[in-house]
């Protein structure tokens, strides 16, 4: 196990550590957020047929006549048969099918209807107007959508549009949270002298949701190592990631690391060389990750953001969403020791403006910032003006 590393190095142990989720078929409607995990193919030309894109009358182009016949008509959804005749036109409307013989739709606005009769008044109408041909919106055995796209509502849609009902796909991993203290009281329950309200759980259910990630399981330890090692272990046989939060120190009631080893977790590293969340653990048994966060609200949030949403990502094989970006920095910021800082912040889509109240047990300023500023192990002082990275949060 390494022992108080770098941010980057802790990033990479734990990229190295993550494994694909299994693949599975769902129907589409439960695919939303999900990842494509191959190609898929259309079985057929869409639209198969040439389809009106408005509503009017069907033709047979013809730039010399402006007079037609009405003989029949063509609602979405129709497959009547016509025997084509010259001078012939049918009302047809927006998504029905051409009938054959007829190549062009005139808008309903462009014509007067007399005895019987369309009088076309477009007079620059072209050959093939309001008509969309077979396969524009795509043509059999080309590629839908490609392995690795994400499912969003546009996707789905567009995949039952053109005749798929289920999709393979990377299956979400299932998450469980063991929240430890014997100080913690559940909100809505009178506070005791020495107890605080246990909020971890509720900002890491909501930030999993932010993820699609629901149904996670949330378990409540104190500080009692053979009741942890128990709680861990049955989390350990129905999940792909376990979130601890508390107990990662070196106090003589934080008992996450020794709980770890006793269940046969791997522990791979423990500290950053950050603030705030420097006490973190990670560790893997077989494919499953294990972290065990700091019990400080802002370090378990911090640690979250910057390390188990890009893992829970990567299993998902999701496209980052948090990438780094720069800014000018708005205020100037000095540090004492030679650690990496992550610090609260708003971007006003110009400068980035560091917030009051940075202390790791702290969710004030948290829940009024849109982003997460670093300042790098080696930089100890920022000037206004200066160029600071930073992530914006998930919303």
């Amino acid at each position: 196990m390494q022992y108080m590393i770098s941010a980057e190095e802790a990033t990479q142990i734990i990229s190295n550590s993550v494994q694909p989720m299994p693949v599975v078929h769902l129907p589409l409607q439960n695919a939303k957020g999900l990842v494509l995990a191959q190609d898929t193919v259309a079985a057929q030309d869409i639209p198969a047929y040439p389809q009106s894109s408005m509503d009017g009358y069907a033709i047979a182009f013809d730039e010399h006549n402006r007079r037609y016949k009405i003989v029949g008509e063509m609602q979405a959804g129709s497959n009547t048969a016509f025997a084509w005749q010259p001078g012939t036109t049918v009302r047809i409307f927006t998504g029905a099918a051409v009938p054959p013989g007829a190549d062009t739709v005139v808008i309903q606005e462009k014509v007067q209807v007399e005895n019987g009769e369309i009088i076309i008044e477009q007079h620059d109408l072209k050959y093939a107007a309001n008509v969309r041909p077979v396969g524009s919106e795509i043509e059999k055995d080309t590629i839908a959508l490609q392995k690795g796209d994400l499912l969003t509502p546009a996707a789905i849609g567009f995949l039952a549009g053109i005749g798929f009902s289920d999709v393979p796909v990377y299956v979400k991993p299932v998450v469980q949270v063991i929240v430890t203290g014997n100080e913690l009281q559940t909100p809505g329950s009178p506070l005791q002298y020495g107890q605080v309200f246990e909020s971890n759980s509720f900002a890491l259910q909501s930030a999993l949701a932010q993820l699609q990630i629901g149904d996670v399981a949330i378990h409540r330890a104190p500080d009692d190592l053979e009741i942890l090692q128990q709680q861990l272990a049955q989390a350990l046989a129905k999940s792909d990631v376990v979130l601890l939060t508390g107990g990662v120190s070196v106090g003589d009631y934080d008992f996450t690391l020794k709980a770890m080893e006793a269940c046969g977790v791997q522990p791979l590293f423990h500290k950053i060389k950050q603030k705030p969340g420097k006490p973190i653990l990670f560790g893997v048994k077989g494919r499953q990750l294990v972290f065990g966060l700091p019990g400080n609200p802002a370090s378990v949030l911090t640690c979250f953001y910057r390390y188990v949403w890009p893992a829970l990502e990567q299993m998902m094989q999701k496209k980052p969403s948090m990438v780094l970006q720069s800014a000018v920095l708005a205020t100037p910021y000095k540090k004492a020791a030679a650690l990496t800082h992550f610090l609260k912040a708003n971007f006003d889509g110009e400068k980035l403006h560091l917030l009051t109240g940075q202390e790791s047990y702290k969710l004030h300023s948290f829940a009024r910032a849109n982003s997460i500023a670093i300042v790098p192990e080696d930089v100890m002082e920022l000037k206004a003006g200066d160029t600071i990275q930073f992530y914006l949060l998930p919303q």
